[in-house]
């Protein structure tokens, strides 16, 4: 696996699920009951902007960057700026550092909730375990993420959400990965929220995952929200992304819709940009 996130860290793709990603998280934290948090390609906690990787992308100026620089925000994005300047503005108010998944996960966790996070690359995964060092709430493991569902699924907590948040290296392999893994996950914790996060170069890729989501036997609709900076026709760039939902919180949908439209006007690179969000239905 050569993939390393960051090169891309805080582009385009990181708001979208980092918006997403906090939204779930705050809906499971409107009830009492304890909660666990499964990130099964976590990363490396956090990302330096003012290193060479970030640099030599500068992918972070077309997205969190202009989201931090934008005014009047929506609820969900004020929220999400905010988390992201106490992580790592400096004095000048410039970025300097962007926090991946499981940092923000961390900012939402209460004392009876627990995280279970899975890295498989070594050196990310020590810089992982420093970043949530002391933190007993968390248990990261070395290992990969698709086979720790099957092992370490269900946890104590009966409720909670799995981010699913490969690479996608092999956008054909990965999906059919994602199905094997999910499936399993979904009959070991079936009401767990399930969410995967995919690119979206090719739309004839994406397809048939849709149309697989639209017919899980035994659960609810899958929920399906994407936003597209460009065409979806062009295989050597990302042209947007998307999160499938299994299990979303109730009116999920309506909270998507409340501020995608003014994230994609944010982000905008050219006259292609939409959005949308559907159920997949039989």
């Amino acid at each position: 696996m050569n993939y390393r996130h960051a090169f891309h860290a805080g582009n385009f793709a990181d708001v979208f699920k980092h918006v997403v990603l906090l939204g779930l998280l705050d809906a499971l934290r409107a009830k009492p009951a304890a909660f666990c948090y499964v990130d099964t390609h976590a990363g490396r906690g956090r990302y330096d902007l003012a290193g060479a990787q970030a640099q030599r992308t500068g992918e972070y100026r077309d997205g969190v960057a202009r989201v931090l620089a934008a005014p009047d925000l929506p609820a969900a994005l004020a929220d999400y700026a905010q988390r992201i300047r106490a992580f790592g503005v400096d004095a000048a108010g410039t970025l300097q550092h962007y926090p991946g998944s499981p940092l923000l996960a961390r900012c939402c966790l209460r004392e009876q909730d627990r995280a279970i996070l899975c890295e498989l690359q070594p050196e990310e995964a020590a810089a992982l375990r420093a970043s949530v060092r002391g933190d007993a709430r968390i248990a990261v493991h070395e290992r990969d993420g698709y086979a720790a569902l099957k092992a370490l699924l269900p946890p104590a907590q009966k409720r909670g959400l799995v981010l699913i948040d490969p690479p996608f290296e092999a956008q054909g392999a990965e999906f059919d990965a994602i199905r094997h893994a999910l499936a399993s996950a979904l009959a070991r914790w079936p009401n767990a929220i399930h969410a995967v996060w995919y690119p979206i170069k090719l739309r004839e890729t994406v397809a048939p995952f849709q149309r697989w989501l639209a017919n899980l036997d035994g659960h609810a609709d899958a929920l399906v929200s994407e936003l597209l900076l460009h065409e979806d026709n062009s295989p050597v760039r990302l042209n947007g992304c998307g999160m499938a939902i299994i299990n979303p919180p109730w009116q999920f949908d309506r909270a998507l819709a409340q501020w995608l439209p003014a994230l994609a006007r944010v982000l905008t690179l050219d006259s292609a940009a939409r959005w949308r969000v559907d159920w997949c239905k039989r």
